[in-house]
């Protein structure tokens, strides 16, 4: 199965950002995942990983839930 991290800026104030990504993963695919964690970060982070491989990153994308929950879909097993 597969694991999903997702970390976040808290100064940012980016937890609810994190927040619907997590349950966007979970309603869609919650099945197939073993987690969906958050992880806590800061200077302007926001990363999702899956099994340790970035699937998103704030820096080079533009934030879209829908996007996220594409690109970790074709990844999980």
């Amino acid at each position: 199965m597969t694991h999903v991290e997702i970390e976040y800026c808290v100064p940012c104030g980016f937890l609810d950002r994190a927040e619907d990504v997590q349950h966007a993963l979970l309603t869609s695919l919650g099945e197939r995942l073993d987690a969906v964690t958050l992880r806590t970060g800061d200077h302007g982070v926001f990363r999702v990983d899956v099994d340790g491989e970035m699937v998103f990153d704030k820096a080079d994308d533009e934030f879209d839930v829908d996007a996220i929950v594409r690109e970790v879909r074709e990844r999980v097993r």
